[in-house]
């Protein structure tokens, strides 16, 4: 059976954050992934071919940001959330747009996108 539903993924090491993310999304009838490493996160990214990535910056396995281009290889119209406990230097995708969601994330936050 296919479904319309629009495919979120969120590449995140805070456990408590994605369970949170992923409880709030399913909610709005969203299908949501989660990959606490950025190797994990570029496999779940082939795997499920998602619309929207949250992206956290500091990985046990390196720089989420320094991954955008591999993560809009597999998808090129991925909407794309980046997120940071700190703001870091912000990184330059010729021709993409992308927010930057500072954390702590509020559902609040989430709500307006």
């Amino acid at each position: 059976m296919l479904t319309n539903k629009k495919k979120i993924l969120i590449i995140d090491d805070e456990s408590d954050l994605c369970l949170l993310m992923k409880s709030y999304f399913v909610r709005k009838n969203y299908d949501v992934y989660s990959a606490a490493t950025l190797q994990e996160g570029l496999i779940k990214m082939e795997e499920v071919l998602p619309d929207i990535l949250f992206l956290d910056n500091n990985l046990p396995d390196g720089i989420g940001w320094t991954k955008v281009e591999s993560f809009l290889h597999v998808n090129p119209s991925l909407r794309l959330f980046l997120m940071s406990g700190y703001p870091p230097t912000f990184p330059n995708i010729p021709g993409f747009s992308y927010e930057v969601l500072i954390k702590p994330i509020s559902f609040a936050d989430l709500e307006i996108l």
